[in-house]
């Protein structure tokens, strides 16, 4: 049977959504609530790292504590250990002692050189364009037990909600700045033309085509070239221009 996440977690881990736009900051306090939910059940304190993919941009790592992160960094460089399995697997695995560990041999003897005697992986279903996995590490062997592990893969469901959540928004708000740039963009170049038709009695296309050319002599950016033109002409930048949200 499922051990459950106590309440504390799930609505600590949904105010973080609601407190911060960071991922970074949300994937750091995932860990912190992780290491501290796992602690409780295991009787031992529990470090937690958690690796963050998404298509087309690096991974991005977070750990309730420096050495978590360290661990992690160990496994990703080494390119074994039962992180990167479970994510591959789609389950949660565990190195139970690294003195008799056969699975990971070289991760296990890294761990055991800084102290850590036991993990255990536990992957997050994020969807198609993202995955997470959940790294816990135990100073001691054999503090994984059974219920130990459905506590982790229960929390670890609850907190995938919460980043699956989290992502969307980030990709919202990222969505909304690009438009801001574009509008911003078009309005400056826009106005260029607008310039160079008043001085030149000409159309909009050939007060572009002005603009275009004189962006391929000077090698820079039609936008830079329209905000040279908007300044010269009016004295206003283009940090002058603003739309509401």
């Amino acid at each position: 049977m499922e051990t459950p996440v106590h309440a504390e977690h799930i609505l600590s881990l949904h105010e973080l959504v609601t407190g911060t736009a960071d991922i970074k900051a949300i994937l750091q306090g995932v860990t912190g609530f992780a290491s501290k939910a796992m602690s409780q059940a295991a009787g031992d304190p529990i470090d937690c790292a958690l690796t963050l993919r998404r298509r087309k941009r690096t991974a991005t790592v977070a750990g309730s504590s420096d050495k978590a992160v360290l661990l992690d960094h160990i496994e990703q460089s080494l390119g074994q250990g039962p992180c990167l399995d479970a994510l591959d697997q789609g389950k949660p695995l565990l190195l139970d002692d690294v003195a008799t560990d056969v699975d990971w041999p070289q991760y296990s003897r890294a761990l055991g050189a800084e102290g850590c005697h036991s993990a255990l992986g536990v992957p997050m279903d994020l969807g198609e364009t993202s995955e997470a996995v959940l790294n816990f590490f135990a100073s001691k062997p054999g503090l994984f037990t059974p219920e130990v592990i459905d506590e982790a893969a229960a929390f670890a469901h609850v907190a995938g909600s919460t980043l699956r959540l989290a992502i969307r928004i980030e990709t919202v708000e990222q969505l909304n700045a690009d438009l801001k740039t574009a509008m911003t963009t078009r309005t400056i170049i826009d106005l260029a033309c607008g310039a160079i038709m008043a001085q030149n009695r000409c159309t909009q296309e050939e007060a572009f085509k002005f603009i275009s050319k004189a962006s391929s002599h000077r090698n820079e950016k039609v936008h830079k070239v329209a905000t040279d033109i908007i300044t010269h002409v009016s004295g206003a930048a283009e940090g002058s221009l603003h739309f509401e949200d």
